[in-house]
């Protein structure tokens, strides 16, 4: 399929996306994320590791200090800011690539903005604090709006979602004009479909076979397949390669961005899938 090229501008930057897929490499200062809970969530090893990323090819550093795995408990924002700053304060200046932020409390992503963030990553795409998105507005950041059903402590109650596309893209195209009635600019928005985040597991790869159906809104596409517990195996190494497929099955069908935890192995990944997309368009 065709892959439409954007400009996703915000404060002083422009990232091209659309030529290539770009990497965004997660940083989880948690000690209760999925697959790497606690590893990083002293400030030193989370400021090695973001440097790491970027090393190794990360785009953008996505820093997350409160979980979203299934079963989730919400923290504070006094927790939520204590597991933050640190990690900010260390990184301030010392990256080449932009900071993003995944939270959806608009006092979280204002002092994310303060220490130097240039993105906010709403895992609830505006449904839990609207107020986020005007202040992304003022900061004239970037913000990505990540489809969410529901909430964590609540996925396991869930039936599976009817229409799960149409669904997807009815309700991002809403949150889409939330965050553009705030104040911004459709040029400093991505959306993202949010595998995982409300949908039972087998609705994930429908997700991924119909992503084409999200390029309707003329918005450019993140994708977060890693480590996703649909993609989970028996061993560390088998979700690995599955991760692997599913980045590869994102890149072809149109993804501009792919979040990822090991940059260095998704990087040929991308790669390859970046030079049969060419051929296809």
């Amino acid at each position: 399929m065709l892959r439409k090229r954007f400009e996703w501008k915000f404060r002083n930057k422009t990232l091209q996306l659309g030529e290539r897929t770009l990497l965004v490499g997660v940083l989880n200062v948690t000690p209760d994320s999925f697959s790497d809970g606690g590893k990083f969530l002293d400030p030193d090893r989370a400021f090695a590791h973001a440097i790491e990323l970027e090393e190794a090819g990360a785009d953008i550093i996505d820093i997350g200090a409160e979980s979203t795995r299934p079963g989730a408990v919400r923290i504070s924002e006094a927790e939520e800011l204590r597991r933050l700053v640190p990690v900010l304060k260390r990184l301030r200046d010392k990256l080449t690539v932009p900071i993003s932020v995944d939270t959806y409390k608009a006092a979280i992503a204002e002092k994310a903005l303060e220490l130097g963030a240039d993105i906010i990553n709403d895992p609830s795409a505006l449904t839990i604090d609207p107020d986020l998105a005007r202040t992304v507005a003022q900061a004239n950041a970037g913000l990505i709006l990540n489809h969410m059903r529901g909430s964590p402590e609540t996925w396991t109650k869930l039936p599976p979602l009817k229409d799960v596309m149409q669904t997807i893209v009815k309700e991002l195209d809403a949150s889409m004009h939330r965050a553009m009635r705030a104040g911004l600019d459709r040029k400093q928005i991505v959306i993202d479909p949010g595998l995982g985040f409300g949908k039972r597991k087998e609705q994930n790869a429908e997700i991924l076979a119909q992503l084409e159906l999200l390029a309707r809104l003329e918005m450019p596409i993140m994708t977060g397949p890693s480590r996703k517990h649909f993609l989970a195996r028996e061993s560390q190494e088998g979700t690995e390669f599955a991760t692997a497929a599913a980045v590869a099955a994102c890149v072809l069908k149109g993804s501009h961005l792919v979040r990822v935890h090991d940059v260095k192995a998704m990087k040929p990944v991308v790669e390859v899938a970046d030079e049969i997309l060419r051929y296809q368009e």
